[in-house]
């Protein structure tokens, strides 16, 4: 559990940018984040902290989740696994189509990268909707393997993300709430 001290730096680094990339949308940029190494330290220490000893290998989501999801895996000495957009990884894949709010998207893992058992976390930087963690989790268990977690810096109480993957029976966490 993040401690209140974290928790304010973040609120203070992480920047509201109104309307962007659409009007009525309150963006989170957390790109200043990792202009302090030392506050990029702490997050992922948070992090970790939640998933040691729990996860057999971490799962980023592209991109975002490559940012903490790599060094996550580090710090737990694990693997790191990529979840991409369809066309961008190598045959074979295992894809997953979800739902768009206009549309739909495809995400693919590397067959055979995610082993069957392994408990696997699922890190983002931000859960929304959880349409996009609910098709990587998906994939983890097209493969054998089980959701143990869902890591994020940040969730969004009012979009409902949370309740969409309460069906993994897995820890959901995050950092911040808004």
């Amino acid at each position: 559990m993040a401690s209140q001290e974290l928790i304010r730096k973040l609120e203070d680094t992480i920047e509201n940018i109104p309307d962007f990339p659409i009007p009525g949308i309150q963006f989170k940029d957390i790109s200043p984040v990792f202009l302090d190494s030392k506050l990029y330290e702490e997050v992922i220490a948070d992090l970790a902290a939640v998933s040691r000893g729990k996860v057999d290998a971490v799962c980023g989501i592209e991109s975002r989740g490559y940012l903490f999801g790599i060094a996550i895996a580090v710090a737990l000495e694990v693997p790191f696994i990529l979840i991409r957009k369809a066309g961008k990884l190598p045959p074979p894949v295992i894809s997953e189509k979800y739902d768009l709010e206009y549309g739909s998207a495809v995400i693919e893992t590397r067959e055979g990268q995610i082993k069957p058992g392994q408990r696997i976390l699922i890190h983002d930087d931000l859960l929304a909707t959880g349409g996009t963690t609910e098709a990587a989790a998906k994939l983890v268990e097209k493969q054998g393997a089980t959701v143990a977690q869902f890591s994020f810096l940040i969730g969004l109480k009012d979009l409902n993300g949370k309740e969409k993957l309460k069906k993994f029976n897995a820890e959901v966490y995050h950092i911040l709430e808004y």
